[in-house]
């Protein structure tokens, strides 16, 4: 995969992310067993196909075995985090803060772990996506406010969660480790422990047809290939703009919503949207060359048999 490409395969990712809203309503389920559901069989695929790939080429080593270990266990957290923020503070608010935060929680972990300075353009995009995140899920209402202490500290939580998880990928790739595998260990090992999670929120749901076949689509399409595909444009794309480049989800979760659901979008929204898809464009674009130091951070590890 050139470097062109990786955010390609991030930005498709995001779009099959953004996808899981509108095909989860399909389903007469609580989003806290639908997520259990969608993370345990996408889990699930992704270890299976790991397992298969790790026996054709081994790779890694206990150093990086270990990170990927606590790393699935901040995908489990992260699941538990973001709905408990919601149920505190609201869908609107619990949405923004821990996907809006996540981008920058990662691109300072990037530059503590790894030394990878983002760039300004990278703050000044992530900076303009992240507020037009913000407009776009609470259409510039005011009806957000007094939002619950404790739900917007979960929803960071949540964030620094999702940072430190796709870090810990990121890393692994960047040491050599096959993308598949990582994202296998990382989502397998999420799934095992969610299994509880999905069996006290009653899984009952999932023995009518409709229901299976929508935990299929979203454990199969929104996880596993979603996933595997984010793993594919770590190898070249820096950390930091993965995770801001990841904020397409929300913006093709509110195009759905409008188109397949009916739903209304205010102008400020509309804004909000604009404003959001102007600043993934701007991160997406590549960096002009002006010589070695202008080698984007994590670009020199993929080509040495490393890299989000």
């Amino acid at each position: 995969m050139n470097s062109r490409s990786g955010p390609l395969a991030v930005v498709a990712a995001a779009v099959l992310w953004g996808t899981a809203g509108t095909v989860g309503t399909l389903a007469s389920a609580g989003s806290v067993s639908l997520a259990a559901a969608r993370l345990v069989l996408g889990g699930a695929l992704l270890g299976a196909l790991a397992l298969v790939t790790h026996r054709r080429t081994p790779s890694g080593n206990v150093q990086t075995r270990w990170p990927l270990v606590l790393g699935a266990a901040a995908v489990a957290a992260y699941q538990l985090c973001f709905f408990a923020a919601v149920g505190r503070t609201g869908v609107a608010i619990g949405t923004v803060v821990a996907i809006g935060s996540g981008p920058v929680f990662t691109g300072l972990l990037s530059w503590i772990v790894g030394h990878e300075r983002p760039s300004g353009r990278w703050a000044l995009a992530t900076a303009a996506a992240v507020a037009g995140c913000a407009v776009l899920v609470t259409g510039g209402g005011e009806g957000t406010g007094g939002a619950d202490a404790g739900g917007v500290a979960l929803a960071l939580l949540g964030g620094l969660l999702y940072a430190f998880y796709a870090v810990v990928a990121a890393r692994a790739i960047g040491r050599g480790m096959e993308s598949g595998i990582v994202m296998g260990v990382l989502f397998g090992g999420a799934a095992v422990l969610m299994l509880p999670v999905l069996a006290l929120t009653g899984p009952a749901w999932l023995a009518r047809p409709g229901g299976l076949l929508t935990a299929l689509y979203l454990g199969c399409a929104t996880t596993g290939l979603a996933y595997l595909l984010y793993g594919r444009g770590l190898r070249t794309t820096p950390v930091a703009t993965a995770a801001t480049l990841a904020l397409a989800e929300p913006a093709v979760a509110a195009v759905l919503g409008v188109v397949a659901l009916r739903e209304h979008l205010s102008p400020v929204s509309w804004a909000g949207l604009v404003l959001l898809a102007l600043g993934l464009v701007v991160v997406a674009l590549p960096a002009r060359a002006r010589g070695p130091e202008a080698v984007a951070p994590g670009t020199e590890r993929a080509a040495a048999g490393s890299r989000q």
